[in-house]
């Protein structure tokens, strides 16, 4: 296996956008951009979807199916508020 030397700014900025993105090391983190950028010429849609990401769609799926999830009609009149100003 392969490393590579960052700068400690450029590591410390690695290491808060795999944290942010719910990837456990810098390493996997640092591994999945190279990767996507690595194949940017096809389409990756899975790449939106890290697991930070995941974890959150499921989070909202959950607390929806336990009742926790906004009315509709109040989504409509936030809407129809904000269509307003």
């Amino acid at each position: 296996m392969h490393q590579i030397q960052l700068d400690d700014r450029l590591y410390q900025e690695a290491e808060r956008r795999a944290s942010a993105s719910g990837f456990v090391t810098v390493d996997e983190y640092v591994a999945d951009v190279l990767q996507n950028d690595l194949h940017e010429e096809t389409e990756n849609l899975e790449y939106p979807f890290t697991p930070g990401r995941l974890a959150h769609i499921d989070r909202a799926a959950a607390e929806i199916d336990a009742g926790q999830g906004i009315p509709a009609e109040k989504v409509r009149d936030y809407f129809r508020q904000k269509h307003k100003s």
